[in-house]
This record gives C-alpha cells, structure tokens and sequence, in this order.
C-alpha cells in the first residue's frame, strides 16, 4: 500500500479476477474415424455439422465418423475436435498447368487427400482487366509513358502487342504522375532504387542478372503505340460438374498481391484455443503450389500459361487410403526427443494427435468398430419424353456425374479393437482430464447366440475409472438411402457425448448425463428388459434402452471402475473438472512467497470456487462446512515444507454422498503444480 501525503483523489488499479477459479467446460469432444476428405491426422475444431461438412464431407459407408459427429450435435454438443485418420497410400488428386514454353508453371491440388479429388475439375481462362496504350515517341527502354495506369500495380504481368509483336514483361513499378515533373503517367521497368530491383547471381557469366524482369523495353518501333494488357486468370472449379468456385484475377508474379499460390495456399491448422478466430468457415477447394525454382532461368517466368478455351481438365490420382488402414493408424505411437521431424510425424497419428489439445473433456473413436458399406449404384431413372402438345419449359439441371468410389476399410477382429479403446482409456489416465466413451463390438451389440454375454465379456476386460461404456448400437435412418437398407446400425459414442454435453450446459457437470431422450435415432439393436439390465448395471454397463412413450434414452451413468468410490460418471467428470480448474487458475502462486498472506490468498480462491460449486448444487451438503473443506495454513505447511520450496493446500469435497470425500492435494514442488487425489471416507461429521 503507497503511502500518500498530499491530499487529493489517487487513481489506484486493481484487478478483481486475479486471483479467481472459474470452472472450465467439459463437454467438448474429440473425434477419431473415416471420413470422406479432410486433412490426415491434424485435429481440427468443429463447431456445427455444417463446418464439419465443408472440411470432412458428408456420409460415408466406409466410415461411421460423420454419423457420431451428427449425433454428437444433434443431441446438444457445441464443439468437437475432428481427427481424420487413413493409412500411408492416400493421395491427392492433382493437375499441372504449363506455359507456352511446355515448362511446368503450376500444380493445382484437393485441399486434402481422398478419392473426392477426382471429381474436380478446372476451366482456367486467361484475362486482361486492365488496359492502356503508350504514347508513341516518348517511352524509353526505363518507362513507357501511357494514357492510363489505373488496375497497374508493381508486379502485374503484362502483354505488349504492336502489329504482330507480342512480347511479355513484369511491371517494376507504376508512377500515376506524382513521382516526376511532367506529370506524365508511367509504367516503369526499371526501378530508380537499386534495392527494389530483382536480381539473382549468373554462375556461368559470373554476373548479376535480371531477376523476374527490371529489363530494359526494346524490340518496338518507337514512334507507333504499343497496346499494354495485364495478364491475369480466372480458375472455375467444379465439383461432378457442378460450378462450386470462382477465383479471379490470379497473377503468376510472386510479387503480386493476386499470386496464385498466396492466395489459394495450403490450408495450416494451429492447435490455439482460440482458433476458431482464424480458422474459415469452409476450407477452399484447391491448393495452388508454384513448381518453377527462383534460383533458376528467372527470365523464364514472363511467359504466360498455356491456355485452351473452354477446356476443363480434371485432377487425378486421388486416393483414400483405406484398404491398408491399421490400427497404428487409429492410435500411432509416442514420439521421443530424439526423434527426427519426420519420425514424429510419422508417430503423430489418430489419437495421438489429441493429447496436445488441452481442452478436449471427452474421447471417442467408433470407426474402429467399422462394418463396411458398399453402397450399390443406383439405376438410372427412365428418361422423360416430353408431351408435344404442352408448351416447351425451362432446360432442367444438368445431372451431376456419379461420384468416384474409393476402396474400403478392413473390419477389425476384437484383439485390434482391444488394442485401440486400450489406448483411449491409457490416454484418459495418462492426461486425467479426460474420459473415453467405449463402444461394443459389432457381434456383441447385436442379439447374437450369447446374447448379454459377449457384451459382459467385453466389459470384463477394462478396469478404469476414466471409462464409460454403453450398449447396444443405435440405429438411424441412413441419409445415404442405400437401397440394401433404409436404416443404418452405428456405435451409441457420438449421441452419448452430445448428451455429457447438454447435461453440462444445462445442469453441470454434476449432473449424471442420463434420463434423457436422445435425438436422431429410431431405434436400438438390442431391446433389454428389467431383468437383463438389473444384471448389466451393476457391471457397469450403461444400457441405452426404448421406453413406451419417453422414447430412446440413456438408463446408466456408471464408470468401468470397479472401485467404489468413482462408480458414477458425473462424480468422475466433475473431480476431473475441479482439478483441471484449480491447477489452471492457481498458477499465479509460481514464485510468490510462501508466507501467511499467500496461503490466505490461496485459501480464499479455493474457499470461494468451491462455494460457488455448492450453490449450484455440484457438491452435497446442507452448509458448506458439510460439502467442502480447505486447509491451508501453518498446520500442513510446517517450517521443513517451507524451507524446500513446498506449497500445501488441502481440499475436501462431496461430489456424491453425504460425508463421503475426494481429498485433492495441490502442492507446489519445485516451482511446479502436483494433483493427488486421496479418497477419505469420514463418518458421524466433517470434522
């Protein structure tokens, strides 16, 4: 506190939330699976089924992602991370555009991998937005003195044509008649300043040499007008036929504001949480990258594309890369500092992708359980013949040509799809802000010669409280309406989380994510009774079950932990949040002194976030002192403790029964944050 002698009014600035706890979400979900287009193992954030469409496509039957994501925000998510996961052998449909000289100048790409890039096709067509004639006598080989510079700009490429000559230069600069005396409008070609000029070193004449352009004009009769036109293209893309963008005004100069590969460049993923403020909407379509090398034959870059009118050609070469997908692909594997770039990025695969996303509360991966698809070609419709006699109405829509059909991914037997949800699981408990929604097997969510048994096998084979499973599948009208079946049978793990989600918003996190209807679904694949689900709840299997006139909802709420204590999801999820909060939002203790007002300071932050919990209701109790406690003080923090450095703060909550308490240790050690969770069960009162 500054001390003040002169009387008067003294502006002081504090801040009120320095030392505050807010609760974190906890209904975002990552994504794991198949998908029609999209970039390879790079998570990317969804916040509608609209946005997923423009970056991953729509059904597949090769894959069940698009189906869980549909679910997911269907049932009242908000926001998902998306993985696209395929093998090694996927590729991307390309093309390449060359000059009049047959030199490579261009090569357009899909935006992402896939066999989808084979129905895109591209009209390139050359244009001259700006035009202008030279006034004749008075250019020289520096300049050109023109009518007009209006839509010239420092690296526009143009075409000059007199008579019969054509020739092609890079404008090195534009005077508008501010920049000389005469006032005359100028189209410059060599530039004043040495050091805006291009230059590259010649190794075979030991000599700078012309870079781009910064040529001198010559080769025209001086005393006749030279027709001066820029030289711009405009890129149609279609999709199966259909006209889906139009890029205008792309320049194959670097210099230019319009270059082609800076305008339509390769799509980069940050991994911020604020990414949604830079990441568009729909990703485009294509990717231009330049293939002509700078450092070589620079003078070769005036010459234009070699344009055909109102030719389309198509990109080739795509792939999906299914046939060959492994579960190295679902999972991939732990980098090591020693470890080239490249090997990382080979490791760097599915799931794996997801540990760096911090805010991502929920996990899942339903194509591992993939069955297939082949969805068979339709029959054409008989064609209309059109009744004579009515009068002639407008053309009918052209018919989009059939989409190009990829290869298809393996079914996985049950040690693979151990393997992967083993993983999930082995994530959640690693990173302990997370929980991983585990789907049934395919044999074991349908009504098979075991019946329940096959799906209590499987339950038998995890053990972790960071686990929810749930059975059986769900079954959805398939929006692909193949004409095998109208209805699809998909894993329940995208509905569910879009219902942890809702529950969230609407209640908390405290709230058991269950006795809800679930949206977009017909039916189960399995119909269990009391009697059946009496044996499968206490296993912890949550069932997913039709009741007469409430509809299909969720009838469990347990973990796969056999520990008694964190048997109930909402009491799993919300120790995660209440960890994740704190260890957050108490950063701010790193290097302050470990003296009384610090410990009061954390004891206040603490006291109030979990107050605020018991006035929502997250935590039982009639008062506080009976829903939390925090100890903080002289008595946990001794003169040892504090001599190393040691900062303890101790809290206790009820998340689920009365004088039933998860004891989380927050201690500073090394200037570093720990978390233990300590289960005290303490009967007959608090304290």
């Amino acid at each position: 506190m500054p001390t003040y002698q002169t009387p008067g009014v003294y502006y002081e600035r504090v801040d009120a939330n320095a030392l505050g706890i807010a609760a974190i979400r906890t209904d975002i979900t990552g994504f794991v699976g198949i998908a029609q287009r999209g970039p390879l193992h790079i998570p990317v954030p969804v916040k509608s089924w609209r946005q997923f469409q423009s970056y991953f496509g729509s059904f597949t039957g090769a894959g069940y992602l698009s189906y869980a994501v549909r679910g997911f925000f269907e049932n009242g998510g908000k926001r998902c991370w998306v993985v696209r996961i395929a093998s090694d052998i996927a590729a991307t449909a390309t093309m390449t555009l060359q000059d009049f000289n047959h030199q490579d100048i261009w090569r357009i790409e899909a935006f992402s991998p896939g066999v989808w890039g084979n129905d895109l096709e591209v009209l390139v067509r050359e244009t001259h937005r700006a035009q202008t004639l030279t006034d004749p006598g008075t250019s020289v080989p520096e300049y050109s003195i023109v009518a007009s510079t209006t839509g010239f700009v420092r690296g526009t490429h143009v075409r000059l044509t007199q008579g019969t000559k054509t020739s092609w230069k890079i404008v090195s600069d534009v005077d508008a008649g501010e920049k000389n005396l005469a006032g005359e409008k100028r189209l410059i070609w060599i530039h004043k300043k040495p050091e805006m000029r291009r230059h590259y070193w010649d190794d075979k004449n030991s000599k700078m040499q012309g870079y781009y352009d910064d040529t001198p004009l010559t080769g025209f009769v001086a005393n006749l007008p030279i027709l001066v036109e820029s030289v711009e293209y405009t890129l149609l893309v279609r999709e199966r036929g259909r006209l889906i963008r139009v890029y205008e005004d792309l320049s194959l100069v670097p210099d230019h504001e319009r270059y082609g590969p800076r305008v339509l460049e390769k799509l980069e993923v940050p991994k911020e949480m604020d990414i949604m403020k830079t990441l568009p909407i729909a990703p485009e379509p294509i990717v231009i990258k330049e293939m002509r090398d700078p450092e070589e034959k620079p003078l070769d870059w005036l010459a234009p594309l070699a344009v055909t009118p109102d030719l389309t050609i198509p990109l080739e070469g795509g792939t999906d890369g299914l046939a060959l997908l492994s579960i190295y692909d679902f999972i991939g594997e732990e980098v090591s500092p020693r470890d080239s770039d490249v090997l990382k990025q080979q490791k760097q695969r599915g799931l794996r992708t997801l540990e760096d996303i911090d805010e991502v509360a929920i996990v899942a991966a339903p194509d591992i359980h993939i069955q297939p698809l082949a969805i068979p070609p339709k029959s054409p419709l008989p064609p209309c013949v059109p009744d004579s006699c009515l009068p002639s109405g407008p053309l009918p829509p052209a018919i989009p040509r059939k989409p190009s059909v990829g290869d298809l991914p393996p079914v996985f037997t049950e040690q693979e799809i151990f393997w992967v949800q083993s993983a999930l699981i082995q994530q959640c408990e690693k990173r302990r802000d997370r929980i991983a929604l585990l789907d049934p097997p395919f044999a074991a969510a349908h009504d098979d010669v075991l019946g329940v048994g096959a799906v209590r096998a499987w339950r038998s084979r995890f053990d972790s409280k960071y686990a929810a499973f749930y059975y059986p599948w769900l079954r959805v009208v398939d929006p692909l309406r193949s004409s095998a079946a109208l209805m699809r049978d998909i894993p329940p793990s995208g509905h569910v989380a879009g219902q942890y989600a809702q529950t969230d918003f609407q209640f908390g996190v405290h709230k058991a994510p269950a006795n809800a209807p679930l949206v977009w679904t017909q039916d189960v694949t399995v119909v269990v009774g009391d009697a059946v689900h009496g044996i499968l709840n206490p296993a912890g299997i949550n069932v997913i079950r039709p009741l007469a006139g409430r509809g299909i909802r969720i009838f469990g709420a347990r973990t796969m932990s056999s520990d008694q204590d964190w048997r109930f999801v909402n009491v799993r999820r919300l120790l995660m949040m209440i960890e994740k909060a704190i260890y957050v939002s108490t950063q701010w203790a790193v290097f302050e002194p470990n003296n009384t007002f610090t410990r009061a300071k954390l004891h206040l932050s603490l006291t109030s976030f979990l107050l605020s919990l018991w006035q929502k209701g997250a935590l039982m109790g009639d008062v506080a002192n009976d829903a939390f406690y925090v100890k903080c003080d002289e008595a946990n923090n001794p003169e040892t403790e504090r001599s190393n450095g040691r900062l303890l703060a101790e809290v206790g909550v009820a998340p689920s029964q009365p004088f039933e308490f998860v004891i989380i240790r927050v201690g500073r050690t090394h200037n570093e944050f720990e978390i233990t969770e300590v289960t005290r069960n303490i009967s007959g009162g608090m304290f």
